[in-house]
């Protein structure tokens, strides 16, 4: 059903451009809300992984370009259409691609389920940017990880631009909400806490490439993991570097750890 938008009023629209992130995780359903997935490719991947679709925001000139097979998988939802400058005025962003598809939210994933056969799983603690949470989980989809845990004071992985830089990546990898970390032993994982202490191994130790499974923590943008979090892991963790560089960027530091972890399968 293509609507034309004439009116940023329109009924249904104020999900696209009015409503904040914390007001979507509460729309239609408090236990469900929805989220917005952006550009062709992302939507795509979230319909290939099974997400529900519930209405489009789209260019007038994609209605038969990019956004053809999009709107034909569909069904019969709402599809806002129009020029890019008004929908621009309305989402206040250029549609990347030109095109939003507002998505249900799902229930979130119990903690052994996501674990269930996992090998290799990285737990997110407190990090906030949105950029290096879909850096995360674009790593983490490419590099092996088979499952992906968030602290609660982490950013949600269905934010808008958390979903557009992990390229839909977020909709390929398991996750859910982590409460404690004593959860995680129960289930067989041993912890790996990346951080810069005088114990830390580095993280090519064959130590750790033996284990089972792993789950490796990842911290904060700015001080990293807590020392109490550092205090109770199986090991503590550094990527040695040179030039006297201390650090790198969170998501950067996942991808190396993700790699150099990652159960090697014989050729």
């Amino acid at each position: 059903m293509v609507i034309d938008v004439t009116s940023l009023s329109e009924p249904g629209l104020e999900v696209f451009g009015r409503l904040t992130e914390a007001q979507l995780r509460n729309v239609l359903d408090p236990a469900k809300g929805i989220f917005i997935a952006e550009s062709p490719k992302v939507i795509r991947v979230a319909l290939d992984a099974g997400y529900q679709p519930v209405s489009l925001l789209c260019e007038r000139r994609h209605i038969s370009g990019d956004a053809a097979d999009i709107i034909s998988r569909c069904g019969d939802i709402p599809v806002y259409t129009g020029d890019r400058d008004l929908l621009a005025s309305l989402t206040g962003y250029t549609l990347t691609r030109g095109v939003l598809c507002a998505m249900r939210r799902p229930q979130p994933r119990l903690l052994a389920e996501v674990c269930a056969g996992a090998r290799r799983l990285v737990v997110i603690d407190g990090v906030v940017d949105t950029t290096n949470i879909g850096a995360i989980f674009r790593s983490a989809a490419a590099l092996g990880i088979d499952g992906v845990l968030l602290s609660r004071s982490s950013c949600d992985p269905l934010n808008r631009r958390a979903i557009r830089v992990s390229m839909g990546s977020v909709f390929l990898v398991p996750w859910t909400w982590l409460d404690s970390y004593d959860d995680l032993r129960p289930l067989g994982f041993r912890t790996v806490a990346m951080a810069l202490t005088d114990q830390s191994l580095p993280l090519d130790s064959p130590c750790l490439k033996a284990e089972p499974r792993l789950a490796i923590i990842m911290g904060t943008e700015g001080d990293g993991l807590p020392l109490q979090t550092i205090a109770a892991a199986d090991y503590t963790v550094r990527i040695p570097m040179a030039h006297g560089v201390d650090s790198l960027n969170v998501a950067a530091a996942a991808a190396v750890a993700f790699w150099e972890l990652k159960v090697k399968h014989e050729p």
